[in-house]
């Protein structure tokens, strides 16, 4: 009998494991187990590889191997238990689990393979149970089974008490290995997310090449590879607010790292100040010799539009190595800030220069507006935005009156009085290229 107190795991184990002591199967099996410990072994690799493509498909080296030692170290353990061993912790199969983790190997083949290995072991069990039984005992459970008692439920339960013996021990071994695969995975992801979040802090803040340890790392991550372009993404929700959310802030992360899985780019994303952060890498030529790639921020675009409506996003101008990335960042900050619901996606590239030099003098301009811009402001917010209308559609027709009043569908003779107006206003003539450039140019400055 075994009276060592199991852990909660193995308490149906240990129950099982004790009816099988009160039959006497339990030590007296054991001999019988040893005489076919040379045929289980293959018959039990043979259900597993039969049954579960994964053991095959895998181009892991070490997967077949541990495979057959895992098969081996589940007969020593049912050898040892059926000797009268007591149930233990099982840290074979924690073993065995954690490197399968580490290996990315799928959890449920493993759990499949367990279910496999049943087939093979529970049979191997039953015979040297029956057989270690006293011969009176075997021949009385034959006559109950051609008797139409299958199971044996004599005096002696035998066969039901090994069934549910094999059972317990499958189970055991697959919430065993579940739970430590998991807790595993879990503690590979944390590690992992701490070295991407490292890694994209130096990338994106910029690195000293005289850092020995900087360098290090980022050629151990394959940054310093030659031929290398960069592109930094930024991405929030359309609501900021929604970036507090630490799902919400996930589910983009893992959006912006699936679109370009169908390309040979690099991601790195994680979050950054309530904004998520991508750099993308690629080749941008194989060799000297070879043409280059397309624009890697050319080659990104379109994957990233797969984000949906609800996501605003700032892009790049392609980086030519680590050292410019941070660069990079300021392109793609200074891009998202010009994305809207209307234009979701702005390349940096794409910006025009007026708009970025009133992206970067804005403030500036602000206290120090003309004079009449006040009075300006005032009557167009009393005809209803008309005199600012006017003055862009203006611009946009080279100043030409007759084609903006068509654009506006306005009579030419309206559009010549508001021109009076603004200079009545102002002083400055709108048609006139250097004043327009100043009226239009005091209007986008200032605040909203």
């Amino acid at each position: 009998m075994v009276t060592d107190s199991p852990t909660d795991t193995g308490l149906s184990l240990q129950r099982a494991l004790g009816r099988l002591g009160a039959l006497g199967v339990v030590p007296r099996a054991a001999p019988w187990l040893d005489k076919s410990l040379h045929e289980v072994a293959p018959r039990l690799r043979a259900a597993v590889l039969a049954e579960v493509p994964a053991f095959s498909t895998s181009r892991n080296p070490e997967v077949l191997p541990d495979l057959e030692r895992h098969a081996d170290e589940h007969i020593a353990e049912l050898r040892r238990l059926m000797a009268g061993g007591p149930v233990g912790d099982f840290e074979f199969v924690r073993a065995h689990a954690r490197a399968r983790a580490a290996h990315r190997f799928p959890l449920e083949a493993t759990l499949h393979a367990y279910r496999c290995g049943h087939k093979a072991l529970a049979p191997w069990l039953a015979q040297a149970a029956m057989a270690a039984s006293a011969p009176t005992t075997a021949a009385r459970a034959g006559r109950q089974v051609r008797q139409g008692d299958p199971l044996g439920q004599g005096a002696e339960p035998i066969a039901p008490a090994i069934a549910d013996f094999a059972m317990e021990y499958t189970s055991t071994i697959g919430i065993v290995a579940a739970a430590e695969y998991v807790a595993h995975t879990r503690v590979l992801a944390e590690a992992e997310g701490d070295r991407r979040t490292e890694l994209l802090g130096i990338l994106v803040s910029g690195y000293d090449e005289a850092d020995a340890r900087v360098a290090r790392l980022l050629k151990r991550a394959g940054y310093l590879e030659q031929r290398l372009s960069f592109c930094v993404a930024l991405a929030q929700s359309t609501d900021p607010l929604e970036m507090e959310n630490p799902a919400r802030a996930l589910r983009i992360v893992q959006a912006m790292t699936e679109a370009v899985a169908a390309l040979s780019v690099r991601a790195l994303v994680g979050v950054r100040g309530n904004v998520v952060v991508a750099v993308y890498s690629d080749v941008r030529r194989t060799s000297g010799w070879t043409a280059p790639q397309a624009r890697l921020a050319d080659r990104i675009r379109a994957p990233l539009l797969t984000l949906g409506p609800a996501v605003l996003i700032g892009l790049s101008s392609d980086q030519p190595s680590t050292s410019f990335i941070p660069r990079g960042l300021h392109e793609a900050t200074v891009a998202l800030d010009f994305a809207n619901v209307a234009e979701r996606l702005v390349p940096f590239s794409e910006l025009p220069i007026r708009r970025l030099l009133i992206h970067r003098g804005a403030d500036y301009v602000q206290s120090a507006l003309p004079v009449w811009f006040d009075a300006l402001r005032e009557a167009d917010a009393k005809a209803n935005g008309a005199l600012l209308k006017t003055l862009r559609s203006l611009a946009d027709a080279d100043m030409n009156v007759q084609r903006a009043a068509r654009e506006l569908r306005v009579h030419a003779n309206t559009l010549y009085a508001r021109i009076e107006r603004i200079n009545d206003l102002t002083g400055l003539n709108a048609q006139r290229y250097h004043d327009l450039t100043h009226l239009l140019l005091a209007a986008d400055c200032a605040p909203a």
